[in-house]
């Protein structure tokens, strides 16, 4: 796992970013060299060559990231060859629009052919490479401290997700009571009867996970796990492995000292300064884009069903202060005629035949660039919240006034890393991606969520 400006990136979906993007630049070059060898076929010169082999390496990249290829969640073999072919097909066309203004437009589809063709070829070579090497990688041994629920939620979690896929050498138990069950899903449990250190250096433990809610009252051997690390062995807590592993920060183990003491939450004045002008540039940039679809929208609305075609909405922003959101509206005048709060369902019947349309594709949050302009909400940023919900939030959800210390967003991490959320339930789990946002926020991240935004609304991988 590497961290670049705060943001957690699987060793694995880096390396196959970086073979995907030479496997672009060097289809280019290999195809342009083919062509060479047949006899009157036009040239192009080598700073331009080198232009767009750069330029396709870049815009491919881009594409198959738009198309999510590289988000966490695991999709089928057949999901992944359309969603290449789609990327192949729109980056092909765009590189030939180029290519036609700086050489003849004959040269321009030869080239483009072979260049689809080698990295047709390419890919297959890449991807079984990519696979074979993780097959034969070795893997991080670890031993988990603990033996509770957490420690075997652990346990699963290292065995199933790929992007911390790790042997789990056995779990250390923290009391004599634990120590007695002897294996536990299959593994050892170690009693203490053996020290930490004496257990890391016997089986070769790579990576040391304290997997216990409460540490205090002697029952985590706090000296032990100092001289592990003072090895060089990593140690990780409960919050840093699932920020680690999952891009969420857990709030039923978590305490304010974490937090306190942790690394991340910049909110400096540069970071402010390139936030603002982020969203400025980004929203300014939509509104125009979007303009059609938002004219559309409006008429559909107004035609599919009585009522206003914007919607207003009390939400609370940055500091806990109120503000007024604007939407499409997708549901029906009377949705809330008892005037209580209700959550918003999935397949909620109080929505409109456009509303359900509007709200999948997330053209109902469109209204709300208008806010990001005047200030009020940023483009990435935890997702605002109606006072009602926020008074009960608060009084359930350990740290929920945090997420309020940044602006609000038209979309967030959490939206793009979790599915529906209608419940309370949902918005424990939400408030743990808004955590995480809110801890290592960067430009990097804000940019990456837009890019997944876009994967989300292309392929309906999430809702709002």
């Amino acid at each position: 796992m590497l961290k670049v400006f705060q943001l957690h990136v699987s060793i694995a979906t880096f390396a196959g970013m970086v073979a995907d993007g030479l496997l672009c630049f060097f289809a280019v070059l290999l195809a342009a060299s083919s062509l060479q060898l047949v006899p009157g076929s036009p040239e192009i010169s080598t700073q331009n060559l080198f232009l767009i082999a750069s330029g396709f390496a870049m815009v491919m990249s881009l594409l198959y990231a738009f198309v999510g290829l590289y988000r966490p969640t695991p999709i089928g073999f057949g999901s992944m060859l359309r969603r290449t072919l789609v990327a192949l097909v729109v980056g092909g066309c765009l590189t030939y629009l180029v290519l036609e203004k700086l050489a003849s437009s004959g040269y321009a589809h030869q080239l483009m052919l072979s260049v689809v063709l080698y990295l047709l070829i390419g890919l297959v070579v890449v991807r079984s490479a990519l696979f074979l090497m993780r097959r034969l990688a070795t893997t991080p041994r670890v031993l988990i401290v603990g033996t509770g629920p957490e420690a075997q939620s652990v346990a699963t979690d290292l065995m199933t997700l790929k992007r911390v896929e790790r042997d789990v050498v056995g779990f250390f138990a923290t009391d004599a009571a634990e120590a007695q069950s002897g294996t536990m899903r299959g593994h050892p449990v170690f009693s203490g009867a053996q020290s930490i250190e004496e257990i890391v250096s016997a089986h070769n433990v790579d990576e040391i996970i304290v997997a216990v809610r409460e540490q205090r009252g002697g029952g985590v051997p706090m000296d032990q796990l100092l001289a592990c690390r003072i090895r060089g062995i990593p140690i990780l807590d409960l919050a840093g492995f699932y920020e680690r592993a999952k891009s969420e920060v857990p709030i039923d183990s978590l305490k304010a000292s974490w937090l306190v003491y942790g690394h991340g939450f910049v909110q400096g004045r540069a970071r402010r300064i390139a936030k603002r002008t982020f969203d400025i540039v980004s929203s300014s940039v939509l509104l125009v884009v979007a303009s059609p679809v938002m004219l559309i929208t409006m008429i559909a609305i107004k035609l599919d069903s009585p009522g206003p075609v914007l919607y207003s909405q009390e939400r609370v922003g940055l500091g806990g202060k109120g503000f007024m959101c604007l939407k499409f509206r997708s549901m029906r005048t009377d949705a809330e005629k008892d005037g209580q709060a209700v959550w918003a369902q999935k397949n909620d019947a109080r929505v409109t035949r456009v509303g359900a349309f509007i709200r999948k594709t997330r053209i109902d949050e469109l209204p709300q660039l208008f806010s990001v302009l005047k200030g009020e909400m940023s483009m990435v940023g935890p997702r605002p919240e109606r006072p009602t919900f926020v008074k009960q939030l608060k009084e359930i959800i350990p740290f929920y006034d945090v997420r309020h210390s940044i602006k609000p967003g038209v979309t967030g991490w959490a939206q793009v890393r979790y599915s529906y959320g209608a419940s309370v339930d949902d918005a424990r789990k939400k408030h743990q991606y808004d955590l995480y946002y809110v801890k290592n926020n960067s430009l990097l991240l804000d940019l990456l969520v837009l890019i997944e935004t876009v994967s989300v609304v292309l392929f309906r991988e999430g809702a709002h």
